[in-house]
């Protein structure tokens, strides 16, 4: 890429807006009083226009000041304007006066055009910064938490009602020898049934986001072209990044965990289809046969689908097994900062 091609492009674009060379006393007043015109309501972002003015074109930063992070001067057609990103966000500032705002907004048509031009040189330094380590890597963790523990609790409310009136049964009569038979308990279960399938789907949302917190930590990836190539990776390699598979415990939970994603959140992730045949059956005289036949199910099978059940219990233990395990060892301390 050619910077100082890309530099020109710029330049013509934000033509006639250029640097100000301001004396003190005309500075001063524009930087204390100046008016917030309704223009600047509409510029570019800060960082945009900040690598625009100040990385690209070389314009002069006034510096930080009390609730200022960075100022421009700059001068349209012999009026001053002061573009600046302050604590209540980017404005164009300016001293009132004839065509104030008709001229602010040829202002921000010029930034914009600018902005337009430099783009490549935006995407560039972005890329520059990927490989590089001065980065924040948001954490939603606690969001995430909070969806899945939501769905824990209900399924735990529902599954605990299901047993407490297993034997209940409500009768209606509809006739004068007929009745509805309704056991509540089937509802519940089904109910339970559904939040904790929502409560698997978010353990491993949450899961896939801690990992690489966790990830970066420890140590393991350090820059963020390799955050990003983590981030795209699947969930079993974000967890290897995570847990060490040298550890029996942890080595016992990856491999549990492998399971339950590959048999129940890849069935609900593909449409109920799952990759294993679980949506098929056979024809044969016996009739309708699943294609997943039981000699092939093994103790850490969580599976629903054709011929299986989906085992709630199990699954769900396993979940708040993990949860608790997470926080062992040489992650213990990073459940402070995540």
């Amino acid at each position: 890429m050619d910077i100082e091609i890309i530099r020109q492009r710029a330049q013509k674009a934000i033509s006639p807006l250029k640097q100000a060379e301001l004396s003190h006393s005309t500075y001063m007043p524009i930087f204390m009083s100046g008016k917030r015109t309704s223009g600047g309501r509409r510029l570019p972002d800060y960082y945009l226009l900040y690598f625009l003015l100040v990385d690209l074109l070389g314009f002069r930063n006034n510096g930080q000041w009390e609730k200022t992070s960075w100022s421009v001067t700059v001068e349209f057609e012999g009026t001053p304007f002061l573009i600046a990103h302050r604590k209540f966000g980017l404005g164009l500032f300016g001293l009132d006066g004839p065509n104030f705002e008709s001229t602010a907004a040829r202002v921000a048509s010029c930034l914009h055009r600018a902005v337009k031009a430099a783009r490549p040189y935006f995407d560039w330094r972005a890329q520059v910064a990927a490989e590089q380590a001065h980065l924040n890597v948001l954490n939603r963790s606690s969001d995430l938490l909070q969806h899945l523990q939501f769905h824990l609790v209900l399924y735990d409310a529902r599954a605990a009602e299901a047993d407490t009136r297993n034997d209940e049964v409500i009768k209606t009569q509809i006739s004068a020898h007929a009745w509805t038979v309704h056991r509540p308990s089937v509802d519940l279960r089904r109910e339970a049934r559904h939040y904790a399938i929502a409560a698997i789907e978010g353990f491993f949302s949450w899961t896939e986001h801690v990992f690489i917190h966790i990830a970066i930590l420890l140590g393991a990836v350090t820059t963020g072209k390799e955050v990003n190539e983590l981030a795209k990776a699947e969930w079993a390699e974000k967890c290897k990044a995570a847990l060490d598979l040298t550890d029996a415990a942890d080595k016992r939970f990856y491999d549990e965990l492998a399971e339950l994603s590959r048999q129940l959140r890849n069935f609900v992730a593909h449409g109920s289809f799952g990759k294993d045949g679980e949506a098929l059956q056979f024809h044969s005289g016996a009739g309708a046969v699943p294609m997943l036949l039981p000699h092939r199910r093994s103790k850490s099978t969580f599976r629903f689908g054709s011929g299986f059940e989906f085992r709630l219990e199990p699954s769900i233990a396993l979940v708040n097994a993990f949860m608790n395990h997470l926080w062992t060892g040489s992650r213990s301390p990073a459940k402070i900062y995540i």
